[in-house]
Order: structure tokens, then sequence, then C-alpha cells
């Protein structure tokens, strides 16, 4: 039995800098849903919104009805798929009132190792802005008043954000218990798929 194949994927949001990434690997078996969550998660955005990949001239989401027939369905494709057919690199686009964009690459595949959980985080830099914050614009607008206690909306945004603002800090720890969470439901689903296989 060969090995399990995994996509090391680097994810960039753009419009940002410094910039703001992360290095995740995600197994080649994930359908654009699953790298969704997984983007999700490594981010650390909370899947209010609306999203879609553009890979060439298609659009993979949830098409919201069934007339909808310009976004494709985002769990009919997989980056195995993608993979063989030459795309390492498109966009990511989360939340189209803020208009979040990423750049998506894969930028290797490689034999999964079995002692470790799949997704999981590689490396990355910089903490993302948070929710309904106005996209890059504002986003900088919040920067400049978190980091000044003398800024007009300084005390209003401390208290709509809840707490400090830390650009430079990554939040390790939420950001791997978020992907952990994601590993631990895949490998839950992986052992009950193997347990009907030997009961059939």
């Amino acid at each position: 039995m060969s090995p399990e194949q995994i996509a090391r994927i680097r994810i960039s949001l753009n419009h940002i800098a410094p910039e703001i990434w992360r290095r995740v690997e995600v197994p080649l078996g994930t359908h654009l849903k699953g790298l969704h969550d997984v983007i999700q998660a490594a981010m650390g955005w909370q899947d209010y919104h609306l999203f879609e990949f553009r890979i060439a001239e298609k659009r993979y989401g949830i098409p919201e009805g069934k007339w909808d027939r310009e976004i494709l369905q985002a769990k009919s494709i997989k980056l195995a798929v993608l993979v063989s057919k030459g795309v390492n690199r498109f966009d990511y686009v989360y939340d189209f009132g803020d208009d979040w964009e990423h750049t998506i690459a894969i930028e290797s595949v490689v034999d999964a190792d079995p002692a470790l959980k799949y997704p999981r985080f590689v490396a990355g830099a910089r903490r993302a802005p948070p929710e309904d914050v106005g996209g890059p614009p504002g986003f900088f607008d919040f920067l400049e008043a978190m980091v000044n206690p003398k800024h007009s909306e300084h005390r209003h945004l401390v208290e709509w954000y809840g707490k400090p603002y830390d650009p430079d800090d990554l939040d390790l720890l939420n950001l791997r218990l978020r992907l952990g969470a994601l590993a631990k439901r895949r490998h839950a689903g992986k052992l009950a798929y193997a347990k009907s296989r030997i009961k059939a």
C-alpha cells in the first residue's frame, strides 16, 4: 500500500505589509471545502462569511441555491486533481464585504509521516486581522489606533476587539488547537471508515 501524499501549502494574505502568512501540510485527498476549513483555522478567521477559490476561469465555493451556476461546489474537487493538472497556485477570497484575498501556493508534495496527524501547521508569521474590520484599509486604521493609546479611536476599538492586539503575535497556541481539532476529526473519520470496511 503506497503512503498517503501530503501537499505543503503556503497561504499568504494579499495587500498587507509586513506579510501575514502560514505554511501548512494538508492531505492530497482534501477537497477545497476542507482546504477552506484549514485556511480558516490557520489564519484565525471565524468562518462567518462566504468564500470562493478562484482557479483559472472557475470559481469554487458554496453555491447559493440551485440557480447559482457560476460557483461550483467546493467539495467537488480535491487537491490531488489540481496537482495532477499542474495547478500549484490559485486564489482564495474570504468575506466579500472585506474582500480578504489570499494567494495559495502548493510548494511541494511529499509522503505523509505516519507519526503525524494532518492537517498540521508548519510555519508562519504575524496575526491575521480580526473579522469585520473593513478589509485592508480598515485593518491599517485599526492597527494605527490599537498601537497608540492617545488615538481617538483607541479605547473604542480595544472594547470592540475585546483585548489588546499584537500584530507580531502569531497566536500559535490557538492556531495549533484549531488545526489539531481538524486533524483529530479527520483521524476519527479514517478510523470509522476502516472499521466499516472490516465489518463489510
